[in-house]
């Protein structure tokens, strides 16, 4: 339900919750990351005292959801595991929208196969003009499968749509810090209160409220996720490749390209995804930061290498 770092918090299926300890050292099948457990994950116990019990070990995962660790490079962090879907907050102002960080998570979710949907929140905020840009952003990602939707935690438009899209799954919510993802959750599910924060006046950005990652349940069915604000992604966990079969719409018109699934759509002869970003058929904003990424991921490797 919980980790803290040292203690997690486990329901077991009677719905007593307790706390738990690791027992030793866990080997998780080649993994190194900076946390053995995550939220979601299936548990063998052992009780101790009353509250109390040692996590023996971890069952096997469906699915995880892993990013770069923030603090250790070389490492991941695992955000979640066993989850049914995913959901990524976004706003077009207040904050300003970042659509590289849509598809930086969506290069999360991706690799597990992870339904994921796009829900860009403060719609009570939105004039004629940025809802056009709402308008485009949804036939943008629409397009290639993902689906779209507008919502505000203030007005309540689309929060019944979200709410039977939650219904009866395990959902990991996430989003930069100031996107309203606690205050959203909160409109959802009151009876949580969970912590929320306004958007620093100095920078303009959001303030972390949530520290751990923490599955909460739905009294209308379900759990969700709760994960802490993300300030930026990185991939140097990741292959080339493995960046370029991950943008689904890439993946689909590869095999048109010259060198077929080892094409990375940069500089190489008759590349087919790159004569669909010139046709328009492709999303040039989503090739650009697809771009940034493969850049990203060289330079990092490429410091690696000359500092050793």
């Amino acid at each position: 339900m919980k980790s803290t770092g040292s203690w997690y918090q486990v329901r077991l299926e009677s719905g007593e919750i307790l706390e738990c300890r690791i027992v030793g050292k866990l080997r998780l099948g080649g993994i190194k990351t900076t946390n053995p457990i995550a939220v979601g994950d299936e548990v063998n116990i052992e009780k101790e005292e009353e509250g109390k019990g040692l996590i023996k070990g971890v069952l096997p995962r469906r699915n995880i959801v892993v990013r770069q660790s923030p603090r250790r490079k070389h490492d991941l962090h695992l955000i979640s595991a066993n989850v049914d879907q995913a959901v990524v907050i976004v706003t077009i102002i207040e904050p300003n929208l970042k659509p590289g960080f849509i598809d930086r998570f969506l290069l999360m979710t991706e690799p597990y196969n992870i339904p994921t949907r796009i829900i860009v929140n403060k719609a009570d905020l939105y004039d004629e003009d940025t809802r056009e840009v709402f308008g485009g952003l949804k036939i943008m990602y629409e397009e290639i499968g993902y689906e779209v939707m507008l919502v505000s935690a203030t007005s309540g438009e689309g929060l019944e749509d979200l709410k039977n899209h939650l219904k009866g799954k395990t959902t990991l919510i996430s989003g930069q810090s100031g996107v309203g993802k606690s205050t959203l959750v909160n409109a959802i599910q009151p009876q949580l209160e969970l912590r929320t924060g306004d958007l620093s006046d100095h920078s303009g950005k959001g303030q972390h409220t949530t520290t751990f990652a923490e599955m909460f349940e739905l009294d209308f069915g379900g759990f969700i996720i709760d994960t802490p604000g993300i300030k930026m992604l990185a991939f140097n966990n990741l292959e080339l490749l493995d960046v370029a079969h991950n943008f689904r719409e890439f993946f689909e018109k590869s095999p048109e390209c010259k060198f077929g699934g080892q094409c990375l759509h940069r500089t190489e002869p008759k590349c087919a995804v790159k004569a669909a970003v010139e046709a328009g058929e492709i999303s040039e904003m989503r090739y650009m930061n697809y771009l940034t990424i493969l850049d990203e991921i060289e330079n990092q490797n490429y410091w690696e290498i000359h500092e050793m």
